[in-house]
Protein backbone atom coordinates (compact mmCIF):
# COMPACT_ATOMS: atom_id res chain seq x y z
CA UNK A 1 0.00 0.00 0.00
CA UNK A 2 1.48 3.34 -1.05
CA UNK A 3 1.78 6.32 1.23
CA UNK A 4 -0.63 9.23 1.21
CA UNK A 5 0.25 12.84 0.43
CA UNK A 6 -1.47 15.17 2.87
CA UNK A 7 -1.98 18.88 2.37
CA UNK A 8 -2.08 21.27 5.29
CA UNK A 9 -2.66 24.98 4.90
CA UNK A 10 -0.10 25.81 7.62
CA UNK A 11 2.77 25.98 5.16
CA UNK A 12 5.17 27.50 7.69
CA UNK A 13 4.50 24.91 10.38
CA UNK A 14 6.80 22.12 11.51
CA UNK A 15 7.07 19.52 8.74
CA UNK A 16 6.04 16.03 9.87
CA UNK A 17 6.20 12.61 8.20
CA UNK A 18 3.99 9.85 9.59
CA UNK A 19 4.56 6.11 9.39
CA UNK A 20 2.09 3.20 9.71
CA UNK A 21 2.56 -0.53 9.29
CA UNK A 22 0.50 -3.71 9.50
CA UNK A 23 1.94 -7.18 9.09
CA UNK A 24 -0.96 -9.15 7.56
CA UNK A 25 -3.15 -8.91 4.48
CA UNK A 26 -6.25 -9.17 6.67
CA UNK A 27 -5.25 -6.09 8.70
CA UNK A 28 -4.39 -4.21 5.52
CA UNK A 29 -7.70 -5.04 3.87
CA UNK A 30 -9.76 -4.09 6.90
CA UNK A 31 -7.89 -0.83 7.35
CA UNK A 32 -8.81 -0.80 11.04
CA UNK A 33 -5.28 -0.93 12.38
CA UNK A 34 -4.00 1.52 9.76
CA UNK A 35 -6.82 3.97 10.41
CA UNK A 36 -6.16 3.88 14.14
CA UNK A 37 -2.46 4.57 13.62
CA UNK A 38 -3.23 7.47 11.27
CA UNK A 39 -5.72 9.04 13.68
CA UNK A 40 -3.16 9.05 16.48
CA UNK A 41 -0.54 10.65 14.28
CA UNK A 42 -2.94 13.32 13.01
CA UNK A 43 -4.13 14.07 16.55
CA UNK A 44 -0.55 14.58 17.73
CA UNK A 45 0.11 17.02 14.90
CA UNK A 46 -3.09 18.95 15.51
CA UNK A 47 -2.26 20.21 19.01
CA UNK A 48 0.94 22.16 18.15
CA UNK A 49 -0.26 22.93 14.62
CA UNK A 50 2.31 20.78 12.89
CA UNK A 51 2.03 20.07 9.17
CA UNK A 52 1.61 16.36 8.36
CA UNK A 53 3.05 16.39 4.87
CA UNK A 54 3.06 12.69 4.04
CA UNK A 55 1.92 9.43 5.58
CA UNK A 56 4.00 6.41 4.64
CA UNK A 57 2.06 3.14 4.89
CA UNK A 58 3.56 -0.36 4.73
CA UNK A 59 0.87 -3.04 4.47
CA UNK A 60 1.63 -6.75 4.86
CA UNK A 61 5.22 -6.07 5.90
CA UNK A 62 6.84 -7.94 8.78
CA UNK A 63 8.29 -5.98 11.65
CA UNK A 64 11.44 -8.10 11.35
CA UNK A 65 12.24 -6.32 8.07
CA UNK A 66 14.50 -3.31 8.79
CA UNK A 67 12.85 0.04 8.14
CA UNK A 68 15.14 0.95 5.26
CA UNK A 69 14.28 -2.28 3.41
CA UNK A 70 10.50 -1.83 3.61
CA UNK A 71 8.80 -0.38 0.49
CA UNK A 72 7.42 2.76 2.15
CA UNK A 73 9.80 2.78 5.11
CA UNK A 74 12.71 3.01 2.71
CA UNK A 75 11.12 6.00 0.99
CA UNK A 76 10.60 7.69 4.35
CA UNK A 77 14.19 7.06 5.37
CA UNK A 78 15.40 8.83 2.22
CA UNK A 79 12.80 11.62 2.14
CA UNK A 80 13.16 12.84 5.75
CA UNK A 81 15.17 16.08 5.96
CA UNK A 82 17.06 17.85 8.77
CA UNK A 83 14.56 19.50 11.09
CA UNK A 84 11.73 17.10 10.25
CA UNK A 85 9.71 15.22 12.83
CA UNK A 86 8.91 11.59 12.03
CA UNK A 87 6.00 10.06 13.97
CA UNK A 88 4.69 6.52 14.44
CA UNK A 89 1.93 5.45 16.79
CA UNK A 90 3.76 2.53 18.39
CA UNK A 91 7.31 1.28 18.73
CA UNK A 92 6.47 -2.13 17.27
CA UNK A 93 5.43 -0.46 13.98
CA UNK A 94 9.10 0.48 13.61
CA UNK A 95 11.38 -1.99 15.33
CA UNK A 96 11.67 -5.63 16.30
CA UNK A 97 15.39 -5.66 17.14
CA UNK A 98 17.62 -3.55 19.37
CA UNK A 99 20.16 -3.28 16.56
CA UNK A 100 17.65 -1.83 14.10
CA UNK A 101 16.33 0.58 16.74
CA UNK A 102 19.74 1.95 17.68
CA UNK A 103 20.93 2.19 14.08
CA UNK A 104 17.83 4.15 13.04
CA UNK A 105 17.94 6.47 16.05
CA UNK A 106 21.62 7.22 15.52
CA UNK A 107 21.04 7.89 11.82
CA UNK A 108 18.17 10.28 12.57
CA UNK A 109 20.19 12.08 15.26
CA UNK A 110 23.10 12.61 12.86
CA UNK A 111 20.68 13.99 10.28
CA UNK A 112 18.97 16.19 12.92
CA UNK A 113 15.62 14.42 12.48
CA UNK A 114 13.36 13.89 15.49
CA UNK A 115 11.76 10.47 15.93
CA UNK A 116 8.50 10.39 17.90
CA UNK A 117 6.87 7.17 19.09
CA UNK A 118 3.54 8.03 20.68
CA UNK A 119 3.23 4.95 22.88
CA UNK A 120 6.53 5.94 24.54
CA UNK A 121 5.39 9.49 25.21
CA UNK A 122 6.96 11.33 22.31
CA UNK A 123 10.52 12.10 21.20
CA UNK A 124 12.80 9.07 21.59
CA UNK A 125 15.80 10.68 19.91
CA UNK A 126 16.02 13.94 21.84
CA UNK A 127 17.71 12.94 25.10
CA UNK A 128 19.61 10.11 26.78
CA UNK A 129 16.74 9.03 29.06
CA UNK A 130 14.28 8.52 26.21
CA UNK A 131 16.95 6.69 24.20
CA UNK A 132 17.61 4.42 27.19
CA UNK A 133 13.91 3.55 27.39
CA UNK A 134 13.83 2.92 23.68
CA UNK A 135 16.87 0.65 23.81
CA UNK A 136 15.49 -1.42 26.68
CA UNK A 137 12.09 -1.87 25.05
CA UNK A 138 13.61 -2.75 21.70
CA UNK A 139 15.86 -5.30 23.41
CA UNK A 140 12.80 -6.85 25.07
CA UNK A 141 11.09 -7.10 21.67
CA UNK A 142 14.18 -8.82 20.26
CA UNK A 143 14.21 -11.24 23.22
CA UNK A 144 10.56 -12.07 22.62
CA UNK A 145 11.29 -12.85 18.98
CA UNK A 146 14.14 -15.13 20.10
CA UNK A 147 11.71 -17.01 22.33
CA UNK A 148 9.29 -17.43 19.43
CA UNK A 149 12.13 -18.71 17.26
CA UNK A 150 13.10 -21.25 19.92
CA UNK A 151 9.50 -22.47 20.18
CA UNK A 152 9.40 -22.97 16.41
CA UNK A 153 12.67 -24.92 16.52
CA UNK A 154 11.33 -27.09 19.34
CA UNK A 155 8.18 -27.82 17.35
CA UNK A 156 10.24 -28.84 14.33
CA UNK A 157 12.43 -31.09 16.46
CA UNK A 158 9.32 -32.81 17.77
CA UNK A 159 8.07 -33.31 14.22
CA UNK A 160 11.42 -34.78 13.24
CA UNK A 161 11.38 -37.20 16.16
CA UNK A 162 7.89 -38.29 15.10
CA UNK A 163 9.07 -38.88 11.54
CA UNK A 164 6.83 -36.08 10.23
CA UNK A 165 7.40 -33.61 7.44
CA UNK A 166 8.05 -30.04 8.59
CA UNK A 167 7.01 -28.17 5.48
CA UNK A 168 8.79 -27.25 2.27
CA UNK A 169 9.90 -29.65 -0.45
CA UNK A 170 10.10 -33.40 -0.07
CA UNK A 171 13.38 -34.58 1.50
CA UNK A 172 15.37 -36.93 -0.71
CA UNK A 173 14.98 -40.50 0.53
CA UNK A 174 11.40 -40.08 1.71
CA UNK A 175 7.85 -39.92 0.32
CA UNK A 176 4.89 -38.06 1.79
CA UNK A 177 2.35 -40.05 3.75
CA UNK A 178 -0.97 -38.99 5.19
CA UNK A 179 -1.54 -35.77 7.10
CA UNK A 180 -0.96 -36.47 10.76
CA UNK A 181 -2.25 -34.31 13.60
CA UNK A 182 -2.97 -30.61 13.33
CA UNK A 183 -1.69 -28.23 10.68
CA UNK A 184 0.31 -29.49 7.72
CA UNK A 185 2.41 -32.13 9.48
CA UNK A 186 2.65 -35.25 7.32
CA UNK A 187 4.12 -38.68 7.87
CA UNK A 188 7.34 -39.43 5.99
CA UNK A 189 7.65 -42.89 4.50
CA UNK A 190 11.08 -44.23 3.45
CA UNK A 191 11.55 -44.50 -0.31
CA UNK A 192 13.53 -47.73 -0.78
CA UNK A 193 15.10 -46.70 -4.08
CA UNK A 194 16.21 -43.29 -2.81
CA UNK A 195 17.41 -44.75 0.50
CA UNK A 196 19.57 -47.15 -1.53
CA UNK A 197 20.81 -44.18 -3.59
CA UNK A 198 21.91 -42.43 -0.39
CA UNK A 199 23.98 -45.49 0.58
CA UNK A 200 25.54 -45.50 -2.91
CA UNK A 201 26.25 -41.74 -2.74
CA UNK A 202 28.33 -42.27 0.40
CA UNK A 203 30.09 -45.24 -1.20
CA UNK A 204 30.92 -43.35 -4.42
CA UNK A 205 32.37 -40.49 -2.44
CA UNK A 206 34.53 -42.96 -0.56
CA UNK A 207 36.07 -44.08 -3.85
CA UNK A 208 36.87 -40.52 -4.92
CA UNK A 209 33.75 -39.55 -6.85
CA UNK A 210 33.14 -35.81 -7.33
CA UNK A 211 29.86 -34.16 -6.40
CA UNK A 212 28.96 -33.65 -10.06
CA UNK A 213 29.90 -37.20 -11.04
CA UNK A 214 27.87 -38.64 -8.15
CA UNK A 215 24.91 -36.42 -9.04
CA UNK A 216 25.03 -37.56 -12.67
CA UNK A 217 25.24 -41.22 -11.64
CA UNK A 218 22.24 -40.87 -9.35
CA UNK A 219 20.28 -38.98 -12.01
CA UNK A 220 21.06 -41.76 -14.51
CA UNK A 221 19.13 -44.08 -12.19
CA UNK A 222 16.07 -41.83 -12.53
CA UNK A 223 16.42 -39.70 -9.39
CA UNK A 224 16.16 -35.92 -9.52
CA UNK A 225 18.88 -34.57 -7.25
CA UNK A 226 21.23 -31.59 -7.24
CA UNK A 227 24.94 -31.59 -6.48
CA UNK A 228 24.16 -29.46 -3.41
CA UNK A 229 21.81 -32.17 -2.13
CA UNK A 230 24.61 -34.68 -2.68
CA UNK A 231 26.94 -32.48 -0.63
CA UNK A 232 24.34 -32.21 2.16
CA UNK A 233 23.87 -35.98 2.24
CA UNK A 234 27.63 -36.54 2.44
CA UNK A 235 27.98 -33.94 5.19
CA UNK A 236 25.47 -35.88 7.31
CA UNK A 237 26.91 -39.30 6.60
CA UNK A 238 24.82 -42.03 8.23
CA UNK A 239 22.44 -39.40 9.55
CA UNK A 240 21.31 -38.80 5.95
CA UNK A 241 19.08 -41.85 6.29
CA UNK A 242 16.99 -39.91 8.85
CA UNK A 243 14.26 -37.57 7.53
CA UNK A 244 15.28 -33.92 7.29
CA UNK A 245 14.29 -30.90 5.26
CA UNK A 246 16.10 -31.04 1.95
CA UNK A 247 15.40 -29.98 -1.59
CA UNK A 248 14.87 -33.12 -3.64
CA UNK A 249 15.43 -31.38 -6.97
Amino acid sequence: MAGRSLHNPSAGAQRVCGYCRVSTDRQADSGISLDEQQRKIEARCLEPGWRLEHLYVDASVSGSTPLGKRPEGGKLFVAARPGDVVIAGKMDRWFRSAFDALATIESFKRRKISLWLLDLGGDVSGNSISELIMTVLAAVAQFERSLISERIKDAKRNLRRGNKHQGGKRPFGWQFGETNGHGRARELIPDEAEQAAIVDIVAMRGTGGTLMAIRDAVRARGHQISHQSVANILARGKAALAPIEEDAA
